[in-house]
């Protein structure tokens, strides 16, 4: 940084000289022009007052070795010309000069050359008999005078390059030191200070990017202990039903189980098997839904036919606990992943059953509001302590163990209830009284 800082200063130092040299040329040739043609203009008023009164005389003696005079007749013939004889001289009449102080008794004129780029002021003056002088000079093109200054301009030059060298070197330094001091671990206490002011925005990205680190950071280690939990929680939750299916068969392989027993072990074999199935679905659907639903399958579904088939599927479960399910609303359409709308209806109601009276009931309701599709599930059962309310959805979180144990609950519903529903931007609430029962509430965009 240091090295492209120096770059950028010194080439930047160099174009300004060489800008404000070409510049300070430029205005100064315009500017000595015009001193040069007003010293013509009065050199010519003087002359023309020598040559009225002393006529070829004046020239006798005259240094003009700046200057070229010649004296011209009203006709455009040449009397007198310092450098050239007269007589050989062609008819000066259509001169722009020389026509002009015909006319207006003062004329000038420029004429460049076209050999060695240089220009020729004339300044024509008319005398009182009607004749015409006229003095010309010859003025160096700027090309001409930078040959002529080339020796200090080049001096400056080299002294310039030095200069900008070390002035361009040590503003480096002096940019980058406070930034190479910088701590990034602590960009805050630079804010404020006079020397980062230009480079606050940049400490505060900084601050933000780090605050941004440790959350990032915070969260995958919060990740890692939540599948470090859900990896043992796992492994206990399977091992309680393989445990059991291991030791029935045990028992049974041995002969150790009368025959009147055996049926009832069967079933609680088939029990176990049917729990250890249910417990690797959920696991199944809860990694899937932990992938964000990188599989999702979008399309436009009704939300209220979606909960028409998860009741009808629960129907075995509500009659054997004697609770009534029943569906309000009307057509709720969303766009969403029919299999994960599904799971979130089924294990809300499947919970609601679960955790029910007997004769209890199940109330839910589908309908819109705005934008927003809205699934509430109700029942009349045994509720949840507030203190809790806020955990249910956490995996293997139980309230009721030892109920959840006996309805045959995975610890699970909930958990993928609430990702399904994350994965469409959707929020869930909950609202519960011990003993009163609790009413689920899902907003689906």
């Amino acid at each position: 940084m240091s090295s492209k800082i120096f770059k950028t200063t010194w080439i930047v130092a160099i174009s300004v000289f060489l800008l404000s040299l070409v510049l300070v040329l430029g205005i100064s040739y315009n500017y000595f022009s015009k001193v040069q043609i007003n010293q013509l203009k009065n050199e010519v008023e003087l002359a023309s007052k020598g040559v009225s009164v002393s006529g070829l005389d004046y020239f006798e003696g005259l240094n003009t070795e700046d200057y070229r005079i010649t004296w011209i007749a009203h006709d455009g013939s040449v009397i007198y010309d310092n450098e050239v004889d007269s007589h050989a001289m062609e008819n000066h009449l259509e001169r722009e000069e020389v026509k002009e102080a015909l006319e207006s008794g003062y004329g000038e004129a420029v004429r460049y050359s076209m050999t060695l780029a240089d220009k020729q002021l004339y300044s024509a003056k008319k005398l009182p008999d009607g004749t015409v002088l006229r003095l010309s000079i010859t003025q160096v093109a700027i090309w001409t005078l930078l040959l002529g200054f080339a020796q200090p301009i080049c001096w400056m030059i080299i002294i310039v390059l030095v200069l900008s060298f070390v002035l361009a070197s040590r503003l480096a330094k002096i940019i980058v030191k406070p930034i190479n001091e910088i701590n990034p671990e602590e960009p805050e206490k630079y804010y404020g200070k006079e020397n980062y002011k230009e480079v606050e925005p940049l400490l505060k990205h900084i601050s933000a990017q780090r605050k941004q680190h440790k959350l990032d950071q915070e969260k995958i280690e919060q990740t890692a202990l939540i599948r470090q939990e859900f990896t043992a929680n796992v492994s206990h939750e399977l091992k309680t039903p393989l445990h059991a299916i291991s030791g029935y068969a045990e028992l049974i392989e041995n002969g150790m189980v009368k025959d009147e027993d055996i049926k009832p072990f069967a079933g609680k074999i088939r029990g176990e098997s049917s729990r250890l199935t249910t417990l690797v679905e959920d696991i199944i659907d809860l990694t899937k839904l932990d992938n964000g639903g990188a599989n999702t399958q979008w399309e436009d579904c009704d939300l209220y036919r979606i909960a028409e088939n998860a009741i009808d599927s629960l129907d075995a479960a509500a009659a054997s606990m004697d609770v009534t399910v029943r569906l309000f609303g009307s057509e709720a359409p969303v766009k969403g992943d029919p299999g994960m709308l599904y799971s979130i209806v089924y294990n809300l109601c499947d919970n609601a059953i679960k955790y029910n009276h007997v004769g209890g009931s199940v109330d839910v309701t589908v309908n819109t509001e705005g934008e927003n599709a809205v699934l509430s599930v109700k029942d009349t059962g045994i509720g949840i302590p507030e203190e809790f309310c806020d955990r249910i959805f956490e995996r293997f979180y139980r309230v009721d163990k030892s109920r959840s144990k006996e309805v045959g609950g995975t610890g699970l519903g909930l958990s993928i209830v609430k990702h399904a529903v994350m994965i469409h931007h959707g929020k869930i609430e909950v609202k519960s009284t011990v003993g009163g029962g609790s009413e689920f509430t899902v907003i689906i965009p």
